[in-house]
This record gives structure tokens, C-alpha cells and sequence, in this order.
């Protein structure tokens, strides 16, 4: 019997489990997390209004609910927890599902200034994840700027502009929707270094901000212009067509004098943040221009944007783990097929898979193919690595060590008193935000 350990809960780690039970009808499987919740990003990055993408936890839950497969969360894999080495006494085979854990920083003058977040902050405080900073990111702000023109960009600025009516029927945490009903922000500015053919949101997401109720979307036309694909998208993808084609319909619209105003800027490249009463007051861009070569140049010409609040979403970054080898260049493991490459050479029993195999590309769907490639690999490995004698009830040999890992059941409970928690609120279900109340709840000690 093949036993199996795969870290991280989200999607790259349930489609690993879910590649191995389906590939061998031996092989049982223990899905670890810190966390004491399962779902990774599908229930901490995706944002609360976007329901069927949330809807994707059925999906996950079906594998974790495998005859085969156990949800051990709580676990802490490296410093303060279960070291790597011991975990791979443990069992046969580990692989390392644990995403890009930080976001990448700007490293100009004045991005530590209060007020300036990044994106992957904001959006763990309106996920209600557990470790998320406390309020304050719209507290006394007029104006945002988001930067960045990926779909987190979006999503942020679309939960800036969303009033208390359309938040109130998601889960979202009610610290956080009490913050953003009592937002003043009624501006916000999402730039871009390059242009608009080069963005990375999808037309689905740019649509939802022409959608929203009492908010105005505006495009500068001539900042679009700067863009020689914009002018002819004859040439782009489809998907970059259709972002042009409603840009295009963004700079015919008229403005409505709605209470809240979106700005889509292009060709603008971050180059401080200006302080102002020891906090972000604004940003200064360079403007910038195509290069020819499918970058940009700076003009030497600058635009101060009046911000209180700065959210930078501009990519993750894998981080490294202990006992593994981590490429510095590419915030990834090095490895071949999956199988981790210590100095160049395979290290048995040890696999990656998901972003901290390829870095932060994809979408959640992309985590299948690179799952079956790493459990591929794990499988025609397994002559070798079953030789290996491991506890045969490595849980039991967690809690003998002091860790007290939350199982299926402990979850269940946890969504139990989240729709407690929202019925007591006349809401649907409403996440808890901190450890202690997550654990409290797991444990079965809640009132």
C-alpha cells in the first residue's frame, strides 16, 4: 500500500489526490494544510461575489471526501511545526502543492508608506483568511489606485466600488463588509505599464465593472490609442480582441454621474509613492511608450494620481520551504516532471506540483494537467519509494507529537457555525475570521 502525503489543500493539492486515487486503486492519500479549512484560494482568493468560481469547492470537496483520502488540517509543515524531514518518515512519498505564498513588490520610494497594501492583503481581509492584516484599508480613503491590470486588479477594484446590498448576500466576513459599506471611496484609478492589448484580464472579469449599479467605467482614449494592436486587434488573440472591443465601447459611453468612478489607465509605470501627513497621499507615474519589441520605454513625463489607499497586484511569488530546494529567479522548486532536483539530481519520495512547480501562471483548471504529470512520475517511481517502512497510521504519530490535526469532521463543523453565524446576522453563510473562533469551532467547543 502506497501512502502518500500531499500538502496544501487548494486546487493543485485535491487534483493530485485526486490523479492518484484515480491512477491506483492502492495508493491512500493525506491531504495536509495549515489551515484548518481546505479549498486554498478557491476560499481565500476567490473573490465573495463571484459565486460560480466559489462553486468549484463542490468539485474539490467530492475528492477530499474520497474513501481514500483524508483532510488533516492544522499542520504546519517547517518552522514551528512538523519539519519536512520528519514528515517524510512518515510516508512514502510527499508532494508539495503549496502555491506562491507572497506577491511581488514594486522597490520604489515609498511603498511601505501606510495605506499602500498589496492586492494579496486586501484580498485575504475580505476572504476572511485567518491571518489576514486588521482593518483599516479604506478607512479615511477618497481615491484608490490599483495597480496592476490582472483579474486580482480587477477584482479589488470591483469590491472598492460594490455597495452594501450586492455584498451582503456572500460570505464575506462582517468586519469587512461593514469597512467597505461605510467606504468613502468614490475614485479609483487601475494602471497599467503597458497597453490595453497586453493586460492580463479576461473579458468575463473587465465586463463585471461596466455591469456594476451606481459606478461609471471610463477609458482615456488616447491612452489607448498609444497602443498600435488597439488600433488594429486584427492580429490579437480573441480574448484580446474582445478586452479591446469593450474598451472601445468604454470611450463611446457617456459618463452617468454615478457615485463611484473607474478609471482604466494604460502606459503608466509606478515610480513613487508621495507621502502625505505620514501616509500614501498619491503616486507618481512615468508615462511610457511601446518599445516596438513588445515592451515599453519611459518618456521622461510624469502624472501624480491623488490616492489615500495603493494596492499593488502585480503577480506571486513562491517562497522557499524548509529542506527543499528553492531557484531564487523563479520563486519555484527545480525539478523534472514533478520529482524534486536536489543539485541536479531527482530526489526519491519527493514531488512538486502546481504553482510552486511552474510559478503563478494559469488558471485553476491548469492545475489538473500539471497534477497528472507530477503523480505520473510519483507512480512509475513507486518500486522504489514503497520500500520504504513508514508508520502505519501516521496521524496517530502526529497527535503522539503534540499535533492535533483537524479532520474532515472538524471542518464540518467550522461550516456549521458559519451558517450559525449568518443566520444570526440575516445573512447566508458567513466565514469566520480569525484562528481562534476557526479552531474553536473544529473542535466542537462552540456554543
Amino acid at each position: 500500500m502506497l501512502r502518500v502525503a500531499v500538502v496544501g489543500s487548494g486546487p493543485s493539492g485535491c487534483y493530485t489526490a485526486q490523479s492518484l486515487v484515480q491512477l491506483d486503486s492502492e495508493v491512500h492519500v493525506d491531504v495536509l494544510d495549515r489551515l484548518p479549512c481546505p479549498y486554498g484560494l478557491v476560499r481565500y482568493g476567490v473573490a465573495p461575489d463571484h459565486e460560480k468560481i466559489k462553486s468549484l469547492q463542490g468539485n474539490l470537496r467530492t475528492v477530499l471526501e474520497h474513501e481514500r483520502v483524508r483532510f488533516l488540517g492544522g499542520v504546519r509543515i517547517g518552522p514551528g511545526g512538523l519539519s519536512g524531514a520528519r514528515l517524510r518518515e512518515l510516508y512514502h512519498a510527499v508532494v508539495y502543492c503549496v502555491g506562491a505564498a507572497t506577491d511581488r513588490h514594486l522597490g520604489i520610494p515609498g511603498e511601505e508608506l501606510p495605506g499602500s497594501w498589496s492586492a494579496t492583503e486586501f484580498v485575504s481581509w475580505y476572504s476572511a483568511h485567518p491571518d489576514a492584516a486588521v482593518d483599516g484599508f479604506v478607512r479615511g480613503a477618497r481615491s484608490a489606485v490599483v495597480i496592476g491590470v490582472g483579474n486580482v486588479a480587477v477584482d479589488v477594484a470591483r469590491m472598492l466600488a460594490r455597495g452594501p446590498a450586492e455584498l451582503s448576500p456572500t460570505d464575506m466576513p462582517q468586519a469587512a463588509l461593514s469597512a467597505l459599506a461605510a467606504s468613502r471611496v468614490t475614485d479609483i484609478h487601475m494602471a497599467g505599464r503597458r497597453g490595453p492589448s497586453q493586460a492580463r484580464f479576461t473579458t468575463k472579469e473587465l465586463r463585471e465593472l461596466g455591469a456594476m449599479p451606481e459606478t461609471d467605467v471610463r477609458a482615456d482614449p488616447a491612452e489607448l490609442a498609444q497602443d498600435p494592436a488597439y488600433l488594429d486587434p486584427s492580429g490579437l488573440p480573441a480574448a484580446q480582441r474582445r478586452n479591446v472591443e469593450v474598451l472601445r465601447d468604454w470611450t463611446r459611453t457617456p459618463a452617468t454621474g454615478a457615485p463611484r468612478r473607474i478609471r482604466l489607465r494604460f502606459f503608466l509605470r509606478p515610480v513613487a509613492l508621495l507621502p502625505d501627513g505620514g501616509r500614501v497621499g498619491a503616486v507618481r507615474f512615468e508615462r511610457t511608450r511601446p518599445d516596438g519589441q513588445g515592451g515599453v520605454t519611459g518618456t521622461g513625463r510624469y502624472e501624480d494620481v491623488e490616492a489615500q489607499l495603493v494596492l499593488r497586484s502585480v503577480g506571486y511569488r513562491g517562497v522557499p520551504l524548509e529542506g527543499l530546494p528553492f531557484d531564487a529567479a523563479t520563486g519555484t522548486v527545480p525539478h523534472l516532471a514533478g520529482r524534486v532536483l536536489r543539485e541536479g539530481v531527482v530526489a526519491p519520495g519527493e514531488y512538486v506540483a502546481g504553482w510552486i512547480k511552474r510559478g503563478p501562471t494559469g488558471v485553476i483548471g491548469t492545475n489538473r494537467p500539471c497534477a497528472k504529470e507530477t503523480v505520473l512520475s510519483l507512480l512509475e517511481d513507486a518500486d522504489v519509494i514503497v520500500r520504504k517502512e513508514i508508520p502505519a497510521d501516521p496521524p496517530a504519530v502526529l497527535r503522539a507529537e503534540g499535533i492535533d490535526p483537524v479532520e474532515w469532521s472538524g471542518w464540518q463543523a467550522i461550516e456549521r457555525a458559519e451558517a450559525r453565524l449568518g443566520a444570526s446576522l440575516g445573512r447566508g453563510v458567513v466565514k469566520l475570521p480569525d484562528w481562534e473562533s476557526l479552531l474553536t469551532a473544529a473542535r466542537g467547543t462552540a456554543s
